[in-house]
């Protein structure tokens, strides 16, 4: 797994350059950004358990036919697999935040599962508003705790969670 300065350097030694202005900046600003990072991803560490908590009762108070007989939810197996996918979720934003690289994202979370959603007739849309709501969550306790920039939370830690949004979406994966 890369990271936004492993992977920079990566590009400047294929190459064969010299790190310019523009490369100096960029690893200037991940180093501005760290602390806002170190907090954020100790954040979910401690209270993983609650984000994922809040962020489904608010999945479930917005989409309440989810939990319903029917619904994709709809049984302690299927809600507890859907729980599970929101952990997952949030793990992995946690390392492309820690890394400051949301691609990261693609190997190891979007490659291959809209095939695997699909087959299990999992909708998407759903599954991208939990991961909104658990970027809501995060950006909120954040600021709770004294990290209230909002620039900063858009910026540094909304991008892993937006680029899951995205990746999902455009696989368009509707309910059967």
């Amino acid at each position: 797994m890369r990271d936004a300065i492993t992977g920079l350097i990566g590009r400047y030694d294929q190459l064969g350059r010299y790190l310019d202005r523009e490369a100096i900046d960029r690893i200037t600003a991940y180093y501005a950004e760290a602390e806002l990072r170190l907090k954020a991803v100790e954040l979910i560490n401690r209270e993983a358990a609650a984000i994922v908590r809040e962020a489904s009762q608010r999945l479930w108070l917005g989409d309440p036919e989810l939990i319903l007989p029917g619904g994709n939810a709809y049984t302690t197996r299927r809600l507890s697999a859907c729980l599970r996918d929101m952990d997952y979720f949030l793990r992995y934003a946690s390392y492309a935040l820690m890394a400051a690289d949301a691609t990261i994202l693609n190997e190891r979370v979007l490659n291959g599962l809209d095939d695997t959603y699909k087959s299990l007739g999992v909708p998407t849309g759903p599954t991208v508003r939990s991961i909104a709501l658990l970027a809501d969550v995060v950006c909120e306790l954040l600021s709770a705790e004294g990290m209230n920039d909002p620039a900063a939370l858009a910026s540094v830690v909304r991008p892993p969670f937006e680029h899951l949004c995205r990746g999902l979406a455009a696989s368009d994966v509707r309910a059967r």
